[in-house]
């Protein structure tokens, strides 16, 4: 495939810009390396938002809790990937001479036209509040959409399912108890 332009970056229905495939993309396929400037936590934290209409709105792509990328300095396309809670690719993060690098995977068979997206699974250090989720709203509109680029508490997502199974073997066994009296 070489000398293909496997991708464009345009204007995106979901946010800003994205970046779509302009071929057909195999599950599997490395599609692009996420670039930009190496930076402690630290100094990202430090710096003013570039959209301050926007302050959450960020290029960073964290390696290893200490070291962020920034793509917004000394980046590339990867950068405009959108979010999405059902996406169709993923990040994988493989050392190369020492080195880490985040890479962008298809996680399936993408067609030519389609947006490309990955969970950005944002992590936030303490407690979420619902302020921290609408700051950080999702707009992908796919139906498991869970309405935050946040990565939730999985003990919320685990109790919650856990109360449903509760309920419904609740339901079953009084369904039971009612034909045995009848």
């Amino acid at each position: 495939m070489s000398g293909t332009r496997r991708f464009v970056v345009r204007n995106s229905p979901v946010h800003g810009k994205g970046v779509f495939a302009a071929t057909d993309i195999a599950k599997g396929e490395r599609i692009l390396e996420y670039k930009g400037k190496r930076i402690s936590w630290e100094s990202a934290i430090d710096m003013e938002p570039t959209d301050p209409e926007n302050p959450n709105h960020t290029f960073f792509f964290d390696i290893d809790g200490d070291t962020v990328i920034d793509g917004g300095d000394g980046g590339n396309a990867a950068r405009w990937i959108n979010h999405s809670c059902s996406p169709n690719c993923k990040t994988e993060q493989v050392e190369v001479r020492g080195k880490d690098h985040i890479y962008i995977l298809a996680k399936r068979n993408i067609r030519a036209g389609a947006e490309l997206s990955y969970d950005y699974g944002l992590i936030l250090n303490g407690r979420i509040t619902k302020a921290d989720i609408a700051a950080h709203r999702c707009l992908c509109g796919s139906k498991n959409c869970r309405g935050t680029m946040l990565a939730l508490p999985k003990e919320k997502a685990a109790k919650k399912v856990a109360k449903k199974a509760v309920k419904k073997a609740v339901k079953k066994t009084a369904k039971k108890a009612a034909k045995k009296r009848a």
